[in-house]
């Protein structure tokens, strides 16, 4: 996958837990887990908000780009 969610190292950053952030913006644990472990196909810019406001941090800090092979939906 060639965005990867370094969700993880802002949160270890901010010393704040996966309990506590999925409870200050609002989302389930194991959606919040989904997206720290790179299994999200997607995210709502609302909670992309909701995220850069708890951790007090911009979506570059939580979002990388690296470039890799294509996939099949991109050939």
């Amino acid at each position: 996958m060639a965005i990867l969610v370094n969700l993880d190292v802002m949160m270890a950053k901010r010393k704040i837990s996966a309990g506590e952030l999925a409870e200050k913006i609002g989302i389930t644990p194991a959606n919040l887990s989904i997206l720290k472990n790179n299994k999200a196909k997607a995210i709502r810019f609302s909670t992309l908000e909701m995220i850069c406001r708890a951790l007090d941090c911009q979506p570059a800090d939580i979002l990388e780009y690296r470039p890799g092979p294509e996939s099949p939906e991109e050939k």
